[in-house]
């Protein structure tokens, strides 16, 4: 679970052909897509398209794979620009870049698998489209079992730089003995567990349990799922965008394309039957 705080950007990247839907442009007026049964216009200043940001560190939900973004965040994105009728550029930034960015026009969108809380609402707005929890894994030689924040107590746990999980676990230092290591990107808090500097890595249960996945038996879970929330494609206040995107979402849904993709990248568990604007509860 992730989120923001500061500015800088990396390289932009469109999506592979790979993807279940290809960039594409319908046409340059930000209105209406064949895929959309009722026009859903957009403010006139997107007519060029949208630059939807995300870091592209966090698989299955955005990832880098030959020199392109890819993940269900990816997929995702470029079935709400297919519907709205614009092109939609993926751009690679710094996590914590994201939302400072949102908020002084440099990107359009935040996505990438932000969670929607009260205090994110205060600086930008949310539409939510997934919901996920937080888990644990470790390195698969390891005896030791960790389920939940009271098990962090007296060990090592790394995170990402701004995400919900560092939150948490320097939130339980308050209350016990834990190492928090942050680190920028998701690939740094891999190793960190590889190579023993942390007992654990920390993550959104679906992203722990894709880097579980892929390690070829270097890591496994550890514990259960817990703290399950909202993810949300973050947009500046103000910007027109909240109510468009909204109703772009709910036609993915109607259509089929959200459940295609969910299903495609392994996330169904995560899927949410309506979206919602700022839907937190926390």
């Amino acid at each position: 679970m992730r989120t923001t705080m500061t500015a800088g950007a990396r390289r932009v990247l469109v999506a592979t052909a790979g993807s279940l839907l290809a960039l594409t442009m319908v046409g340059a007026g930000a209105t209406t897509a064949a895929a959309s049964a009722t026009p859903i216009k957009l403010p006139a200043k997107y007519a060029s398209g949208l630059r939807m940001a995300m870091d592209a560190t966090y698989p299955p939900d955005e990832l880098v794979q030959n020199g392109h973004i890819v993940g269900f965040d990816a997929d995702l994105g470029m079935a709400l620009g297919k519907v709205l009728g614009v092109k939609v550029t993926l751009v690679d930034a710094t996590f914590d870049t994201i939302i400072p960015g949102i908020q002084d026009g440099k990107f359009d969108v935040g996505n990438s698998s932000f969670t929607d809380t009260k205090a994110r609402e205060k600086v930008v707005d949310f539409i939510d489209y997934f919901k996920a929890g937080e888990g644990f894994y470790e390195q698969a030689n390891s005896t030791k079992t960790f389920n939940g924040l009271k098990a962090l107590c007296g060990h090592s746990v790394a995170v990402e730089t701004g995400t919900t999980e560092q939150t948490d676990a320097q939130s339980q230092a308050k209350l016990c003995k834990v190492n928090v290591l942050s680190y920028s990107d998701q690939n740094q808090v891999n190793l960190a567990v590889s190579d023993g500097r942390a007992d654990l890595g920390f993550a959104d249960s679906q992203v722990a349990a894709y880097i579980v996945h892929l390690s070829d038996g270097q890591f496994k879970l550890t514990g259960t799922p817990f703290e399950t929330a909202f993810y949300g494609f973050a947009v500046a206040k103000g910007s027109g965008l909240a109510a468009p995107l909204l109703a772009a979402v709910k036609a993915i849904m109607a259509n089929g394309q959200y459940k295609q993709i969910l299903d495609k990248w392994g996330v169904e568990q995560g899927a949410i039957s309506k979206p919602t604007l700022n839907g937190a509860t926390s």
